[in-house]
């Protein structure tokens, strides 16, 4: 009798097996995911506050010390894409009317300084080129400028294939009074990084990327002397409840995040190595030099005459591999191949090489 009652029927798709196909994800993110962490995504749950899973939180904070290389006990997994992370840290750090120094040579820089408009706080921009990186001549005269409360910069800029160097930016910007927030979601794990040495403030991070874990999830962590000084005499409350830091106790955990198991300085070296590999016959020229290529995504000009969505349609339908095209300021112009995590070994390397080559050879070339 109940069921007379319903006007909307189960949709059949849902009645079926779910099928995945097959396909090796080269583009600047998600990357494939292991056989195991998927086994450990598919155990049955426990309740949050059971002790196994306080175990669990724990070794996931001492994870991701490892992996940005603090010591910091304020290092936590959130909820969330890196995108989450982003605004955890810029909601946190800045109040309506601060000073921020946003350096933008791309599209990660662009969205921070959306962000932070929208917070209310005063935005100053530091731009380069797509392809460049800032010098820290660059950065000290924007901080003798503008006095920002913070500076935002972006390790690895997915959306051109640049990475940032860090040395000495730390103890520049505490020199002029400035907290440094920095963007690793692309380079974490795929490029050497410091925390604590390079004297970072907030440093966040994403999954999906070089760890080769599910989305929706992102690790932050806030140097205490942030915490102390900044989070607990904000005069205002941060403008989201959820990703509001001063509600989340210094040793939570939400998520299982993986990291690699055969160390950071093997992951490190394997990137570089594999990232040198990947211009070579592939028909299409690197858009970054090589000082400044970020070496878990690499942007390389369309080839004259060629369609980007001809050359990444073509790849995933004939041979089930992954790349993208250009973003924000790239769009159009360049190709983007991931190799990151697990995905970046020479078999990886070859099979994208490969495929680009045929893409050339059967793709439509424009003449004029």
């Amino acid at each position: 009798m109940a069921t007379s009652l319903l006007r909307v029927c189960p949709p059949g798709e849902l009645l079926r097996p779910l099928a995945v196909p097959e396909r090796l994800l080269l583009g600047p993110g998600p990357s494939n995911v292991p056989r195991r962490i998927r086994a450990a995504g598919a155990l049955q749950l426990l309740g949050h506050m059971h002790p196994e899973v306080l175990q669990v939180m724990d070794e996931i904070k001492a994870g991701i010390q490892y992996a940005f290389q603090t010591r910091n006990r304020l290092s936590l997994a959130l909820s969330g894409s890196g995108h989450c992370a982003m605004e955890a840290a810029l909601f946190n750090l800045l109040e309506r009317g601060d000073t921020v120094l946003v350096a933008i040579n791309g599209i990660w820089g662009q969205r921070a300084a959306e962000i932070a408009r929208r917070v209310g706080a005063n935005v100053c921009e530091l731009l380069k080129p797509p392809g460049k990186y800032f010098t820290p001549q660059d950065i000290e005269q924007g901080l003798v400028q503008h006095k920002p409360l913070v500076l935002f910069i972006t390790h690895g800029e997915s959306s051109t294939g640049v990475l940032q160097p860090l040395e000495g930016l730390g103890e520049l910007c505490h020199r002029h009074g400035c907290l440094l927030l920095v963007d690793a979601v692309a380079s974490l794990g795929g490029a050497p990084i410091f925390m604590d040495q390079q004297e970072i403030d907030v440093l966040y991070s994403g999954s999906q990327k070089v760890l080769n874990a599910p989305l929706a999830v992102s690790h932050l962590s806030p140097a205490l002397c942030f915490t102390r000084d900044k989070l607990l005499r904000r005069k205002t409350k941060p403008p989201s409840f959820y990703l509001d830091m001063g509600r989340v106790p210094v040793s939570s955990r939400d998520l299982l995040c993986p990291l690699c198991p055969q160390g950071l300085e093997s992951s490190w070296e394997r990137h570089r190595a594999n990232c040198s590999l990947r211009g070579r016959g592939s028909g299409a020229g690197f858009s970054v030099p090589q000082q400044a290529r970020l070496p878990t995504i690499t942007t390389v000009r369309v080839p004259e005459g060629y369609s980007w969505k001809d050359i990444t349609a073509f790849l995933m339908d004939k041979h089930g591999v992954e790349i993208a095209g250009g973003l924000g300021p790239t769009a159009g112009k360049v190709l983007r191949i991931g190799l990151m995590g697990c995905n970046s070994t020479r078999d990886s390397v070859e099979r994208v090489l490969g495929a680009l080559r045929d893409a050339l050879q059967r793709c439509p070339r424009s003449r004029l």
